[in-house]
């Protein structure tokens, strides 16, 4: 029996990931607490995801786990041993500023949760591939000191930076910024991963996301911005833009070419490897822009304001290079682009909140 084992399976990439390999011929073990319920209040719920999960996929077993938990995480490895071929590990506090408010449990989360992961494997399944999903966070504000240029509708980076035509690459430095709490949480697990590829030798693989994003995504004001829009632009709620004048640039992964990505790594894995991985110049936009596509597609204006205040750490212009791992995995390619991943949202938002 090849078994894997997704953490935060209820979330957004978990799920993704959990139907993925389902198809594959996986038994899929989904790790998933809803501790997002917990971050987020009703609107981050995860609830709905893995009720549907459980009632659909025959070979999918739900744990209700949390993953700081060490005995019961070892003894689910101890159990599952060489049956487990592949570990994703989704499962995070993944907002900066709800990390702020309780930073104890966001780096126990984010940090020891990864350890706690990656030393279970170590002992029970050392063959296994090891996939997390770390974030650009990891760089911290250092992506705002680029030089950038106001245009009417987003920032820019200057055409003349050597970033212009394809993003930021894993050059850039994660020293010497801020990086909120969360992304210092984020850093501390980035870089353990790697070490138990490069140390241990384990087949561990680090994906530094930018916005990732799909249908299955529970959006709430604090994360999941594309999600939440569309939700605040269908129900009439309002909705808030935190700073830089809602110019700010996101670049938008689809969850299953996110998830795609996972399953040729874990076809051919490089120990120690990190990737950057997003929308890169393929699919990317400002919050401004996502607006006025999201009020196009739905025919309805939405109600937002915008603050002055900007949340610490947050990127006013990110987009990714993925050119490293599309010369490591060149089979890989983008199968949705930024109007596609639009369009599965807000239908797949229509048919939800039709239902509320």
């Amino acid at each position: 029996m090849a078994v894997a084992l997704v953490t935060g399976s209820s979330g957004l990439i978990g799920s993704e990931t959990v139907k993925f390999l389902h198809e594959q011929g996986f038994d899929v073990v989904g790790i998933d607490n809803n501790m997002r319920k917990y971050f987020f209040g009703a609107d981050g719920s995860t609830a709905w995801k893995a009720e549907e999960l459980s009632k659909s996929l025959r070979r999918f077993q739900h744990r209700d786990m949390d993953i700081r938990d060490e005995s019961k995480i070892s003894a689910l490895f101890e159990t599952l041993r060489e049956e487990i071929r592949l570990v994703v590990h989704t499962a995070a506090q993944p907002s900066h500023d709800w990390a702020a408010k309780e930073p104890l449990t966001d780096f126990t989360v984010n940090a020891n949760g990864t350890l706690i992961l990656l030393e279970a494997m170590r002992k029970y399944a050392p063959e296994a591939t090891f996939i997390f999903t770390s974030t650009n966070k990891v760089y911290g504000d250092a992506p705002n000191f680029l030089p950038l240029v106001e245009q009417e509708k987003r920032w820019e980076l200057d055409p003349s930076h050597s970033y212009a035509a394809f993003g930021i690459d894993e050059s850039m430095s994660i020293d010497q910024c801020k990086h909120s709490i969360f992304g210092a949480s984020k850093v501390a697990a980035d870089v353990m991963c790697q070490e138990y590829g490069r140390y241990f030798g384990l087949k561990t693989a680090t994906f530094r996301g930018g916005c990732l994003t799909g249908p299955s995504h529970s959006g709430a004001e604090l994360h999941g911005f594309l999600a939440y829009l569309v939700k605040c632009a269908l129900t009439g709620k309002k909705y808030t833009i935190f700073g830089y004048k809602g110019k700010q640039v996101r670049d938008n992964i689809h969850s299953h070419d996110l998830v795609s990505a996972f399953w040729e790594f874990h076809q051919n894995p490089k120990p120690g490897a990190v990737y950057n991985m997003g929308g890169s110049r393929h699919s990317n936009c400002s919050i401004l822009e996502a607006i006025d596509l999201v009020e196009e597609m739905t025919g309805k204006r939405l109600n937002y304001d915008v603050s002055e205040t900007a949340r610490i750490g947050d990127h006013i212009w990110y987009v990714s290079d993925v050119r490293a791992f599309e010369r490591d995995y060149p089979d890989w390619k983008y199968t949705y682009d930024q109007r596609a991943i639009f369009k599965e949202i807000i239908d797949a938002s229509e048919e939800r909140y039709a239902k509320l």
